[in-house]
């Protein structure tokens, strides 16, 4: 498995719990142990995580809907894992 990671669950101030390495893999599935290990510093909550993956999933979906932006820590979650476009591709 590469490196140990390891992470002392911490209560936030909004009472929410921190992310485990688990709960990543669970909402994204398999991804590297780099990836997992920069999404848990960002502080984030599993709900976090979850809308995160939603918006880049179905962003035209949630601003129909009327859904605010996502905030600065769900951003920092998109630019994370959303995939990269491929900037050779000529267009």
């Amino acid at each position: 498995m590469g490196y140990l990671l390891q992470l002392i669950v911490t209560i936030r101030e909004d009472r929410s719990v921190i992310i485990t390495r688990g709960e990543v893999i669970a909402v994204l599935g398999p991804v590297d142990e780099t990836l997992v290990a920069e999404i848990m510093a960002t502080g984030a909550s599993l709900s976090e995580l979850r809308e995160a993956f939603a918006w880049i999933n179905s962003d035209e979906a949630l601003m129909n809907e009327g859904r605010p932006l996502p905030g600065t820590r769900v951003a920092a979650l998109i630019d994370l894992i959303e995939p990269e476009e491929d900037e050779d591709l000529g267009l």
